[in-house]
């Protein structure tokens, strides 16, 4: 995940919507389904997806009030933990 992406995509949605990143997660998605993707691509969409996955997550917790700076680096933490254990 790379919080510079993660930061111009919750921008992207507080401009937007929320709808259009979810819509994005679901072609990419299906388009990890191709079966004739190599290994270097499938790994591209996937950090993609989950870049955006993370920007919905530091968007939920801007509506809970959070601050976007704290969002983000409560986000990056919680990332960094999952990786540690």
């Amino acid at each position: 995940m790379k919080l510079p992406i993660i930061k111009h995509l919750t921008n992207f949605i507080e401009e937007n919507d929320e709808d259009f990143v979810v819509e994005a997660i679901e072609t990419l998605e299906a388009i990890t389904e191709v079966s004739s993707l190599k290994d270097d691509e499938l790994d591209v969409i996937g950090e993609l997806i989950s870049n955006m996955y993370g920007a919905i997550e530091v968007h939920k917790e801007i509506k809970q009030g959070a601050s976007k700076k704290e969002a983000l680096n409560d986000f990056m933490q919680r990332v960094l933990g999952s990786i540690d254990t």
